[in-house]
């Protein structure tokens, strides 16, 4: 193994894994699994991106404070990344995201601010930039951000790039949460590999792409209101309630070639299918993401090469909906297995 100089070294490189027992026979399904980053998800790819960023260009100073509004992975990402270099962070965070992800922020010294889960991710920006305006905080601004994406366009897409080097590569698929991914994913795929297709899945629930309305925007690019196509959906930061700008950006840069609607249930389905039959354990959105690799599979030539992104660990999760049919206690299976020899019983219950 290498040394690193600290943990930020470890981001970054994640392996690209075959897809065998969930894959159609005659298509290669590869996904790249961002779970191997050092907090478990492709936020830290960003949260090291846009600090390193603001370092460089002066906007940051040492020992400010860094503000940014998450429904979690980002924030996980930046707490650790303000571990690591000194920064204190505050992040808000609207109340319906899942508890882990406060306790894992706080864990590693953040600040988390919640706000009302009525007004879903718009109120959460808002609020992040009215704490910066009135404490002098940088804002990192992930979804307006242009050095999220620069960090993928230097880092995932050619570690892909490299993955596939000599090889077919005829679909990458991915979802979108601010946007950082796509847009620098694809811009370089659409330069160096124009024969790999681009899809791009969003929430059957919330399709705001896939709608064709326009996002209301601010003159910094931010949202000014939530997009009228969305509703509320259990793939966590796969989608805020509006159309990111870096999403927007790659919209617009036409390099795009399919948009797939994934419903609730399929992305459950399909984390828990990742875990059972492949052993990858992995969140809702790449359950969500995985879901979207397979219609594309079943409809591609034989022979063809997908790869799709899986953005987080499982561990995200654990009071979501994906655990809600796993129990605590033994089952009436594991009771009987139990039961099975006679050593290390529990005393029988009395009445």
């Amino acid at each position: 193994m290498a040394k690193f100089d600290s943990i930020l070294g470890t981001i970054g490189n994640t392996p690209v894994v075959r897809i065998n027992r969930l894959a159609p026979p005659g298509v290669n399904l590869y996904a790249k699994v961002e779970a191997f980053n050092p907090l478990g998800s492709i936020k830290d790819r960003l949260a090291l991106g846009v600090i390193e960023a603001a370092e460089r260009s002066g906007q940051l100073r040492p020992g400010q404070t860094v503000v940014e509004a998450t429904s979690g992975n980002t924030g996980i990402g930046l707490a650790m990344v303000c571990a690591a270099k000194g920064y204190p962070l505050v992040v808000t965070m609207a109340e319906q995201f899942s508890v882990e992800r406060r306790r894992l922020m706080r864990f590693l010294g953040a600040k988390v601010v919640l706000t009302p889960a009525a007004g879903r991710a718009v109120a959460m920006v808002d609020k992040a930039i009215e704490l910066a305006k009135a404490h002098g905080w940088y804002f990192t601004r992930q979804f307006e951000n242009q050095a999220n994406a620069d960090m993928h366009s230097r880092t995932t897409a050619r570690e892909i790039l490299a993955d596939f080097q000599g090889q077919r590569l005829d679909w990458w698929v991915t979802g979108y949460g601010t946007g950082g991914t796509l847009r620098g994913v694809s811009r370089v795929l659409a330069a160096e590999r124009p024969d790999t297709r681009i899809a791009v899945c969003e929430p059957s629930e919330a399709p705001l792409l896939s709608s064709g309305l326009e996002q209301s925007r601010r003159a910094d690019g931010s949202p000014a209101a939530p997009h009228a196509a969305f509703k509320p959906h259990v793939m966590q930061g796969w989608t805020p309630d509006f159309i990111p700008k870096l999403t927007g950006d790659a919209v617009d840069s036409k390099v795009i070639d399919r948009l797939i609607q994934i419903p609730n249930a399929e992305a459950l389905h399909f984390s828990a299918e990742l875990a059972r039959k492949e052993g990858i354990f992995v969140g809702i959105s790449a359950g969500a993401t995985l879901a979207g690799a397979l219609r594309v599979c079943q409809e591609a030539p034989l022979g063809s090469t997908v790869l799709c992104m899986l953005p987080d660990t499982g561990e995200r999760y654990l009071s979501t909906p994906l655990f809600a049919e796993v129990p605590a206690d033994m089952t009436q299976e594991e009771l009987a297995i139990s039961l099975s020899t006679p050593g290390a019983q529990f005393p029988a219950a009395t009445g």
